[in-house]
């Protein structure tokens, strides 16, 4: 469509010049003494157009030949600025690739064009930003050399570009500097100067993702259990992390902040530290009681910690894995001496209702112990002893059962008892 209305176009102007040359009598007379010339007016204004597009074509001619050398002087510019670009791409695929000695060779060879244009007076407007990665490249390929005294003088010359404020940059680049180096004290085993690292962030980069993993090795590393516990808090919240693996995490810090109390009074403050969803936690909570019982600490407030831990297992008796029904077993038997009336009549009520669990069967009867039912005990210590997985509270139920043997002089069923618990402790 577009060729046929420039086809028209064209035989209207044809057609009008020929109306317009074709009846034109006009003539042009030059004097020129002693001559004279004639001349029509369409062979002056066809002269006129020949005369004006020859000059126009001469004009253009000596300008493309006077802007030779600046044009031989763009395309020297631009091969030296491909080669600078082909050589920073090549380390990264160098690096990427596991080869980190030629990736260092094309970080410094990036680095050597940079110079080169800049001393030509010809910088790039993305130079700074070329220079800090040329820098980040080659350090990171020392560090993976295990050469440390070259990524710290490119660590450092990163670092002094990138704060460099007479060039308009990104604060990205000098965050992404100081993440590495952060990445890299950690891979050095020395988490307090990855810590260092990361304090020097803005404050928005340091709730950042990656920051934050940074932190939480870094705190487990250098034994700062808190700090490593509210930054798992804080991933957790940011989902970093699956919502099992995040569970885990966050259990395992706060077990060990637990562990981290020497006293019954840091211990307290320990637990005060945790969340609410953490103090629920069936393994921490049994956690918490086991080291005030080590402690020698408030065995009252400790049953208080297990009561949610508790009524999970007494509503779902599969809610608990066996493992932990055994760990909080053996806390509630420690403070059994000093345990209430509300206690016992929990354990009373929890072992009616699921009478065939030897785990609720031993702690029943060693509570029966303590409060002299001889008959009910060695009922309930018979029945857990005949199912009980756990070696150690199978162990502690025929102990007892043989002490209530020889306390009603019963030395054959005494022996028998002695025999079963001695048989585990020699297996």
């Amino acid at each position: 469509m577009r060729a046929a209305i420039w086809l028209l176009a064209l035989f209207a102007v044809a057609a009008a010049v020929a109306l317009f040359a074709g009846n034109n009598q006009g003539t042009i007379t030059v004097f020129w003494p002693p001559w004279r010339v004639d001349l029509s007016l369409n062979l002056v204004l066809v002269i006129l157009l020949v005369a004006f597009v020859l000059l126009h074509a001469a004009l253009r001619a000596l300008a493309a030949l006077f802007s030779l050398p600046t044009q031989a002087r763009q395309w020297r510019l631009q091969q030296k600025e491909r080669t600078l670009h082909s050589a920073l791409l090549d380390a990264m695929v160098q690096l990427i690739s596991g080869r980190f000695s030629r990736a260092r060779k094309a970080a410094q060879a990036a680095l050597t064009q940079e110079k080169t244009l800049a001393a030509l007076g010809a910088s790039l407007p993305q130079a700074q930003q070329v220079r800090v990665l040329s820098h980040l490249l080659a350090a990171e390929s020392a560090q993976a050399l295990q050469d440390k005294a070259a990524r710290d003088a490119h660590l450092q010359q990163a670092l002094n570009e990138s704060a460099d404020r007479t060039v308009l940059a990104s604060p990205e680049t000098r965050e992404g500097v100081q993440l590495r180096a952060a990445r890299w004290a950690l891979e050095d085993r020395d988490a307090a100067a990855a810590l260092a690292r990361l304090e020097e962030l803005p404050q928005g980069a340091q709730r950042r993702t990656l920051a934050l993993r940074l932190r939480l090795k870094a705190a487990r590393q250098d034994r700062r259990t808190l700090e490593a516990l509210e930054t798992a808090r804080l991933l957790a919240k940011h989902r970093a992390f699956s919502e099992a693996a995040a569970q885990s995490i966050v259990r395992g810090l706060a077990t060990e902040l637990l562990s981290g109390a020497h006293d019954p009074a840091q211990l307290l403050r320990a637990w005060t530290e945790l969340d609410a969803n953490e103090r629920e936690m069936p393994e921490v909570a049994i956690h918490a009681a086991q080291r005030m019982v080590a402690l020698r600490g408030d065995l009252a407030l400790a049953r208080g910690w297990l009561l949610p831990a508790w009524e999970r297992m007494v509503a779902n008796p599969r809610g608990l894995g066996d493992a932990l029904r055994v760990k909080l077993a053996r806390a509630l038997e420690a403070g059994l001496d000093s345990v209430d009336a509300e206690w016992l009549a929990r354990i009373e009520s929890a072992q009616r209702n699921n009478p065939r669990d030897p785990n609720l069967q031993y702690l029943a009867g060693m509570a029966c112990m303590k409060r002299q039912l001889w008959g009910k005990a060695q009922q309930l210590l018979m029945q857990a002893g005949l199912g009980l997985q756990d070696t150690e509270l199978y162990r502690r139920a025929w102990l007892a059962l043989a002490q209530l043997a020889e306390d009603r002089d019963d030395a054959e069923q005494a022996a028998e008892a002695w025999k079963r618990a001695a048989q585990v402790e020699n297996s």
